[in-house]
C-alpha cells in the first residue's frame, strides 16, 4: 500500500503528462493549420463569346493607278508654234484647243487647190459638151470616128483632172485643219514641251508637244499570284468578272475607301515572278486619283461565308504555337492551341482549335494561368473589335469589315 507522498507523487506525474499531452495536441493541430494554403482570390477578367459571323475572305495586293484613256499630241503638219492655248496641268474638255501652228502656208495651199479644182472643173465642162457635140454629129456622119474618140477621151480626162483636184483641195483643207490642234478626249493636260516661236515638224518620230490623261475613271493594276488567280479570280472570272468584289484605298486614307469593278486579266502568268496582271476601274469623279500614285487593294474572294472570328488581344504566343485561354462552365481557364487565319479589322479568323459559344480571355491574358480560377467579366463594346464579338452578327453579304 502506496504513502500518502508516493499518492501526491503519482498524481502529479498524471496531471503533467496530460498537460504535455495536450499541448502536443495543439501544437500539431497548429502546425497542420499552417501547412493548409489559404484559398487564392479569383483573379477578375473580360471574357467574350466566340460567334460564328458571315464574312468575305479578302486578299491584299499593291498596285498603281493608270489612266483609262492617255493620249500624246502631236504635230500631224509642221510649221511655227503660234500659240498655246492652255495652262500647265488644267483641265480640258474634249474639242478645246490646245496648240495653233501658222496656218498661212497651208491657207495658201488651199486657196491653190480651190484654183486648180475651179480649172478642172471648166475643163471638164467644156469637155463634156463638146462630147455631146461629137455625138451629134457623129450620128449625121458630120465628123470622123477618131475626132469623135478623141473628144470622148479628152471628156474623160477632164473629168478624172476634178477628181483629182477635189481629192488635193480635201488634202490641203485636212493641213489647214491640222494647224488647229485640239483636244481629242477630256482630261487634264500636262505641261507643254514648246512654246511659242518654236518650229515643229510633223512625223511618227516627232517628240509630243504635250500630253492628256482622261479623269474621270482610273484603272488600278496589280499583279496577283498564281494560287490566287487559280482559287478566286480564274473561277470568277468564266462566271463574270464584276462578280469579284473589289476595294482600294490610297497612301495615308483609313481602311479600302473606294469600290471598283475588275475589268481585264492578262492573258499570261509571267514565269519570272509568278503572278498575273490583273486591271480593276475606279470612279474618279472628285480628281483625286491620279496615274501613277501607290494604291492598297483588297480582293474579295467570291461569295460570304460563316467563320470564326476572335480579338487578336486574345491570342498569346507559346514558341512557335498560337493559343487562347478558354473559360470552362466553372470558370476556370484552360491552354487551346489554336490555327488562326486572315486579319479582318482587328478580329482574326479561327481555322481550328475552337467552337462557336465557347468563352475565352481577351483582356488580362498575362495575370492567369492555365486551370486558374476567374472572375469572368463581359468585354466592354468599346471597340469595334469588341462589338463584334458581343454582339450577334447579322448574316449580311461581305459583313467582314477592313478598317
Amino acid at each position: 500500500m502506496l504513502s500518502k507522498t508516493n499518492r501526491y507523487a503519482a498524481a502529479f506525474i498524471a496531471v503533467a503528462l496530460a498537460a504535455i499531452g495536450v499541448a502536443v495536441f495543439h501544437l500539431r493541430a497548429g502546425t497542420a493549420r499552417a501547412a493548409i494554403p489559404p484559398p487564392v482570390a479569383a483573379v477578375a477578367v473580360d471574357v467574350a463569346t466566340v460567334r460564328s459571323r458571315m464574312m468575305t475572305d479578302w486578299h491584299d495586293y499593291s498596285g498603281r493607278l493608270e489612266a483609262v484613256q492617255r493620249v500624246d499630241i502631236r504635230p500631224l503638219v509642221s510649221g511655227t508654234l503660234t500659240a498655246v492655248h492652255f495652262t500647265d496641268g488644267s483641265f480640258v474638255h474634249k474639242g478645246d484647243p490646245l496648240f495653233t501652228i501658222d496656218p498661212r502656208p497651208y491657207q495658201a495651199a488651199v486657196d491653190h487647190a480651190q484654183a486648180q479644182l475651179a480649172a478642172a472643173r471648166a475643163q471638164a465642162a467644156y469637155t463634156a459638151s463638146d462630147l455631146a457635140r461629137g455625138k451629134r454629129l457623129l450620128a449625121d456622119n458630120a465628123i470622123a470616128k477618131r475626132d469623135y474618140e478623141e473628144k470622148r477621151n479628152a471628156s474623160s480626162e477632164a473629168a478624172a483632172n476634178l477628181l483629182a483636184a477635189r481629192a488635193v483641195l480635201e488634202s490641203a483643207e485636212l493641213d489647214l485643219g491640222h494647224t488647229r490642234i485640239v483636244a481629242p478626249i477630256s482630261g487634264r493636260v500636262s505641261r507643254a514641251a514648246l512654246t511659242v516661236g518654236n518650229v515643229v515638224t510633223a512625223g511618227a518620230g516627232a517628240a509630243p508637244l504635250t500630253s492628256l490623261v482622261s479623269m474621270s475613271r482610273m484603272y488600278a493594276a496589280f499583279d496577283v499570284d498564281e494560287q490566287s488567280f487559280l482559287k478566286v479570280v480564274n473561277p470568277a472570272r468564266q462566271s463574270g468578272m464584276q462578280s469579284i468584289p473589289i476595294r482600294m484605298g490610297l497612301t495615308g486614307e483609313n481602311g479600302y475607301p473606294r469600290e471598283g469593278t475588275l475589268v481585264s486579266i492578262d492573258n499570261h502568268l509571267d514565269v519570272s515572278s509568278g503572278t498575273i496582271r490583273v486591271r480593276a476601274v475606279f470612279d474618279n469623279a472628285d480628281g483625286t486619283l491620279v496615274p501613277g500614285l501607290y494604291a492598297r487593294i483588297e480582293l474579295g474572294s467570291g461569295a460570304p461565308h460563316s467563320a470564326l472570328l476572335i480579338d487578336e488581344r486574345a491570342v498569346g504566343t507559346d514558341q512557335d504555337k498560337r493559343f487562347v485561354l478558354v473559360v470552362d462552365k466553372h470558370d476556370k481557364t484552360a491552354y487551346r492551341e489554336v490555327r488562326l487565319g486572315a486579319d479582318n479589322g482587328g478580329l482574326r479568323v479561327v481555322e481550328s482549335g475552337l467552337k462557336a459559344g465557347e468563352r475565352i480571355v481577351i483582356n488580362g491574358l498575362q495575370r492567369v494561368r492555365p486551370g486558374d480560377l476567374v472572375t469572368p467579366q463581359p468585354a466592354s463594346a468599346s471597340s469595334e473589335a469588341d462589338l463584334a464579338l458581343s454582339e450577334p452578327a447579322a448574316p449580311a453579304a461581305g459583313s467582314a469589315d477592313h478598317s
